[in-house]
């Protein structure tokens, strides 16, 4: 096949781009004209005004024309048969469009990312090999030698690893901030401030953002606004609508929902979303083909899944609150986690996240985790399973006890991301590993 010479029977098409008076452009300039996706004819688009629990279901979905797959066939291969569209995408750098190679893109992974994006809002998403790939991405995509970036002192550990340890040394600078504090955000922006990345609920200590406030301040000093959402989910809170310029995920968390793969998600406007894209291809984060069809079995349930753990954990954070062998409950419904004055009442839920201080320090933490029967101590969270596991041994290892103890890790603090179990059955669990008699 040579260039210009087209498959019979072709009826591919190539949904990327308006062209702006025929004239070809480069992939990564912002001005070009850009529509929502990739999309192909054949994935399911529905009205984002449809609720997040049919969203869930039915949003992106590749019907097959050929079998009438009810399900997203899974496209595990690698590349695809060159035509005239393919070599017209390599020349006017619209590839992202075009099913060519999989670490380009891959309906597959078109589906998934449809779904993604119609869940935040957005018009377009990325799904990538993982959730540090999703971050590292964005970060390196959206900034430039030379720029300064602001995060947050506690933002997860290997977020915090990349910004601290490589971010320097690719020319960006970086300053951490505790993202409550809007003076503080403020006073470190800089004239070369290009991003901000924080996260709408923090691990471990499930602080909450003024999201608003946050994204106005940024807009002002013409800058970028990243969020990870990984612990809300769009389900609970949807960044973009509130002035967030992109959101990324761990994908491995809630989205999946299984615990039975590692992914990652970006979403946000397409002009920002081409340029992580070609960040990710340069990486080689692709997510590959089978892991897609997880994600996007998983995501199919997300929507009742998050509404169940929702409800586990407060009622667990309303149990451990009132136990006299827990020295102190981190949940954003416990008024003990340190806040701006956020309305509460527009969120459905926070979460399955409850992190709790247990008396006696880390070795008292570890033997009450030795004595769980339904959760398994495990590290990652969002899973249908209950896990538990501690901050300083696993997420935040890396930093030291002195680190931990100045961003708020303090001994015995235990991280229990709640289910879809029964919660009586998990708070006489917690009850019986705490020594209380009765916890139900």
């Amino acid at each position: 096949m040579h260039k210009g010479e087209s498959l019979p029977g072709n009826k591919r098409v190539a949904l990327g781009f308006d062209k702006t008076g025929g004239e070809t452009k480069w992939f990564d300039e912002l001005e070009r004209k850009r529509s929502r996706g990739p999309v192909t004819e054949q994935n399911r688009l529905m009205s984002r005004t449809l609720s997040p629990e049919t969203l869930a279901v039915h949003a992106g979905t590749y019907e097959d024309p050929v079998t009438g797959s009810v399900g997203t066939p899974i496209f595990q291969t690698s590349t695809f048969l060159l035509d005239e569209l393919s070599y017209q995408a390599f020349d006017d750098g619209s590839f992202r469009d075009v099913p060519i190679y999989t670490r380009y893109g891959n309906p597959s992974q078109w589906a998934v990312q449809e779904k993604i994006a119609t869940l935040e809002n957005a018009e377009s998403a990325v799904v990538t090999s993982s959730g540090m790939s999703a971050i590292a991405a964005t970060v390196y995509g959206l900034t430039n030698a030379g720029s300064h970036i602001i995060s947050a002192h506690d933002v997860y550990g290997g977020t915090y690893n990349l910004l601290r340890e490589d971010m320097p040394s690719a020319g960006r600078e970086v300053s951490f901030v505790d993202p409550t504090d809007l003076a503080s955000v403020a006073a470190a922006i800089r004239p070369e401030t290009q991003l901000l990345f924080f996260e709408t609920l923090t691990n471990p200590l499930l602080k909450m953002i003024d999201l608003p406030a946050l994204a106005k301040l940024v807009a002002d000093a013409d800058a970028l606004l990243v969020v990870d959402n990984t612990f809300l989910s769009p389900v609970n809170a949807r960044p973009l609508e509130h002035g967030a310029t992109v959101v990324v995920h761990s994908a491995t968390k809630y989205l999946s929902g299984h615990s039975d793969l590692t992914a990652g998600a970006i979403a946000g406007p397409r002009k920002f979303l081409d340029r992580i894209w070609s960040q990710t291809m340069r990486f080689g984060g692709t997510l590959e083909p089978f892991s897609c069809f997880l994600l996007e079995r998983g995501l199919k349930t997300l929507a009742i899944r998050i509404a169940a753990q929702n409800r586990n954990a407060e009622k667990v954070a309303r149990f451990l609150s009132g136990h006299p062998a827990v020295h102190r409950v981190l949940h954003p419904t416990c008024g003990t986690v340190p806040r701006p004055p956020i309305d509460l009442s527009g969120y459905p839920g926070f979460g399955g996240m409850v992190s709790f201080e247990v008396a006696g320090g880390d070795a008292a933490a570890l033997a009450v985790m030795g004595r769980l029967e339904i959760p398994y101590v495990a590290t990652s969270l969002g899973g249908v399973e209950s896990l538990v596991s501690m901050p300083f041994n696993t997420s935040h290892s890396s930093l030291t006890a002195r680190q931990r103890s100045a961003i708020g890790i303090n001994p015995g603090l235990i991280r229990f991301s709640a289910g879809i179990e029964n919660a009586g059955d998990l708070i006489r669990d917690l009850a019986q590993a705490l020594g209380s008699p009765d916890g139900a």
